[in-house]
Order: C-alpha cells, then structure tokens, then sequence
C-alpha cells in the first residue's frame, strides 16, 4: 500500500532509495535485457539473476551480460546453475554434468571439485560472477519433492565433504559460490515454492544433520549462504527461516560466525509470498538480516519500483532501521568487490564437458538379476514415464534415455506416458502388445514418489519380468526387472551413460 504523504520519506528519492537498489536482485523476461532493467542498472541497481529463460546459447548469453555491464560496469550477474537436473546454461538440451547425487554416489571429492571448476568456467565465459551452488541440502526424506537428486546425499558428512569441494572448485575458477538453502530444506516433504513447509527436527538434530554441510562450505571459504523459506520450530514458531532474525543473525550469524553475504530464496515463492506478500516478504527479511532479496522473473519495474518504496518507508516507519539497509547494502558491494577481485586473481579455466559424462558413467549402479538381458540384443521398446514440471526445474528440459539410446540402436520405438498418468490397463496391453517381439526398457523417474508409476511398473514387469528399469531419479526399493540401472540423476550425461550400458558400448556399474 502506498504510504501517505505524512509518512512517506524525505530522502526517498535520494539515500534510502539508493540503498534500496543495492539489496534488491531482480529478474526479467527475455533473451535482451529490457529497458526497465537497462535503467535500473543505469540508475545504480547492483545485480541481477538470470534464469533460463534469459538463456539460449553461449554466445547469446555473454551478449545478454555484456549489454548489462554497459549500463553498470559492477554489476553482480547471478544464475542458478547447478548442473544435473537444475542447469540454467543448458535449459535447451539437458546438462553436460552430473548433479550433486551422482555425485555424491561417486564420493570423490577431488571429482566434485573439478565438475564445479568446470562448471565455472562455462560460467567465467558468458559472463556471470555468482552461481547459487552448491545444493547443499541433506536430503534425508526421501519423498522430498524439490530437492532429491539435487543434494549429495541423505549422509550429512558426504554432504559435507562435497559441498566443501564444489566451492573450492568454483572458487578456483574465479566465480563465488553460494551455499543454499539454510538452515537445510533436506527433511521437508512440501515444495516452498507452492507452500511454507514445516522442519519438525528439534535443534540437537538440526545441529547434527542439517548444518554440517554448511559448517563445511563456510571453512572452505564460502563468502555466500542462501536461506530457505522453510518454518523451523525449533528456532522460530511463528517466522519462516527466510524472514526470522533468530535463524539469520543468531543462528548463522553469531553461532556459525558466518559474516558473508545472505541471500533470500526468491521473495516470489508462495512460502512466504502467500503469507506477506512481496513488499512484506521483502522488507522483513532485510529485519532478519537478509543483505540481498532475491526476486524471481516474474515481477517487472512496476513491482520493483513498488519494493524500493517499500523498503524507504519501512525505514520511515521504524519496521526497518536504516542501519541494518546500509549494512545489507555494504556487505552486497563488498561481496560484488571480492567476486571481481577473485575472477582477476585466476585465470578462466578451459571447461571440460567430457569430465561431466565421465563422472556420469562412474555415478551408474547396475542391479543384474539376468545377465542374459545385457546388452540390449536388438532395438527395444522404450516406455518414458513424464513427471510434472517444477518451478525450479523447466518443463522444456529434456530429460532420459529416448535420444542417445535412439542414436546408439536406431529402430527404438519409444512411446511416453504424461506426467501424472494414472493406471491404465488397457494401455499396458497396449504397451504389452507393441514389445511382443522386442526388449522392454521402463525408464522412470522418482518412481519411489509417484504411486501411478509404481503401479505401472508392477503390472508391466509382472507380464515381462525380463524388462529393464532405468531409474533417473533418487533410487527406491520396488521391482527393477531383469536389470535395474539407478543413474542418480537426469542430466542429459546421465541418460547417455545409460544408454552405452543398454547398447553394449560400456560395462555395467558396480
């Protein structure tokens, strides 16, 4: 709500609104950088998030950021890239990394070390100073919706040790690192984007499963934390963690003794979004101890225009003291210093993609009850089961086994299923009936979440117990065929790496 003349700021226009621009991080729509976020820049906005839909190709990208940096030559350019099933740089054609669970299935730190390296240098070459990785979450229930394959692991001291590496490896390619998303969003079965899940751990366990990681990514030099907007009774009943002065300056702050940047999760996210809308939303996590807002691409320069507004007259209003803004916007342009001065003191490494399908290969873990079913003796029937599409995760990313398995023994049939397809069985007959005279290969994903999909398994194997299972998801327990191939994630690599052990061109994993 505008405020009145009565209590609107008298420096408004001036100090306050400045500082406002620091703290702030918006997106935008589009492959050009519009006008508004042209002027904005020009007009002393500090950062941006890219997302990818800003992205179309590497060229295209380094174009897109030069254009930013011409209005405002400091900008921090921030992205999401955390290769494997999150990738921002690859939105188009799938990942050439593994994520974070083939990795931490591999446990070779110097590995993980040198995928993030990698990864920053594909990073170093279009442009961007900041990626918000690594995931350091512990996924410790395994139905989590949102994070999954994107955490190393449900052990909070693997979890540790690689998320340790990531930000060496990211460092050492000059790009910073941010370890997200605190205090860990591993035990929720609720995605934040859609709603405010609930951490129902007491703090003992926090301590013990939760924060190791992020204990590790501080020691390791991390100069960036982002938090999660997750309600975490144990330290705050009332406040999501994103927005809760208790979990960032006492917790992070004085317990962990972190005194880097703290960045939100995006403010449009109906976690807290739903609750105190976006201005709301915006100015108490600054309270909090929040330095820079994250605003998703979904709000334009009204909305923008809007929260820097807000922000002023919350200082006016007493709900925000102007010494906590000037902190906030202090510590995003030291952190936007140390980015630039960490990028000049090391060279941009040369990516290295074969490293990303390597590590692939070494991630897959073959269960043989068969060893007649492989290799694939001529070309199989391939059945897809489509999962819905995430916020955080596109629609348009491809995913699986169709295209590289394709190419490897072309004649493959392959026929999907939507997304949230219920049990049909008249279609399994179908299915049944078109795989008579070839080899059957289900390819699934998170099928341990999804109980249509395990039903379909069931009655699929139950009729062909010589198929093969091909889980690009987090592993489960349930029926697997002949073969069961558990690739630890759904990267384009991950799927290629499938699909070499299915043709005969790779032995199976241990």
């Amino acid at each position: 709500m505008p405020a009145t003349p009565a209590t609107r700021p008298t420096r408004a226009d001036g100090e306050l609104l400045a500082l406002a621009d620091q703290v702030l991080q918006p997106g935008f729509q589009g492959t050009t950088a519009p006008d508004w976020i042209r002027r904005r820049l020009a007009g002393g906005l500090g950062s941006v998030l890219l997302f990818g839909r800003n992205i179309q190709d590497a060229g295209q990208t380094a174009a897109l950021t030069a254009a930013l940096r011409a209005e405002n030559p400091d900008v921090l350019i921030a992205v999401d890239e955390e290769g494997g099933d999150i990738t921002r740089l690859e939105t188009a054609t799938g990942s050439s990394y593994p994520g974070n669970l083939a990795l931490g299935t591999i446990d070779d730190p110097e590995l993980t070390a040198a995928v993030a390296h990698s990864i920053g240098g594909e990073l170093r070459a279009v442009g961007i100073g900041l990626d918000y990785a690594p995931d350091a979450d512990v996924n410790s229930n395994p139905d989590n919706p949102v994070i999954g394959v994107r955490s190393f692991g449900a052990d909070p001291g693997l979890v540790a040790r690689h998320t340790a590496a990531w930000v060496r490896g990211m460092h050492d390619a000059g790009i910073a690192a941010c370890a997200k998303h605190f205090p860990g969003h591993g035990d929720t079965d609720t995605d934040s984007h859609l709603d405010l899940p609930t951490v129902a751990m007491d703090a003992d366990r926090i301590a013990e499963l939760a924060l190791p990681p992020f204990r590790a990514a501080l020691a390791a030099g991390a100069r960036a934390v982002m938090t999660a907007h997750l309600l975490i009774p144990a330290y705050d009943a009332d406040r999501p963690a994103t927005v809760s002065p208790r979990v960032i300056t006492e917790l992070l702050r004085e317990e962990l003794g972190f005194d880097g940047l703290v960045v939100s999760d995006a403010v449009e996210m109906q976690a807290v979004r739903a609750r105190y809308g976006l201005a709301g939303a915006t100015v108490r996590a600054l309270a909090a101890g929040v330095d820079l807002v994250c605003l998703g691409d979904g709000s334009g320069d009204t909305e923008f225009a809007g929260l820097r507004s807000a922000i002023a007259e919350a200082v006016t209003r007493g709900e925000l003291t102007e010494e906590r803004l000037a902190e906030a916007a202090a510590r995003t342009a030291e952190f936007t210093a140390w980015q630039r001065a960490l990028a000049e003191a090391v060279p941009a490494p040369v990516p290295d993609r074969s490293l990303g399908l390597s590590a692939a290969r070494r991630a897959l873990r073959t269960t043989v009850g068969d060893p007649a079913a492989l290799p694939l003796r001529s070309p199989a029937l391939l059945v897809e089961f489509g999962v819905p599409g995430t916020l955080v995760q596109s629609d348009g990313t491809p995913w699986g086994l169709g295209p590289a398995l394709t190419a490897l023994m072309p004649g493959t049939v392959r026929t999907t299923l939507p997304a949230l397809a219920p049990f049909d069985p008249a279609h399994a007959d179908r299915i049944l009936a078109e795989a008579a005279d070839r080899p059957l290969v289900l390819a699934v994903r998170d099928a341990h979440r999804r109980p249509a999909v395990r039903e379909w398994l069931r009655a699929l194997l139950a009729h062909r117990p010589d198929a093969i299972t091909v889980e690009l998801g987090v592993p489960h327990a349930g029926p697997g065929g002949a073969v069961r191939i558990d690739t630890h994630g759904a990267a384009r690599v991950c799927g290629q790496a499938a699909a070499e052990v299915l043709a005969g061109q790779a032995l199976p994993g241990h």
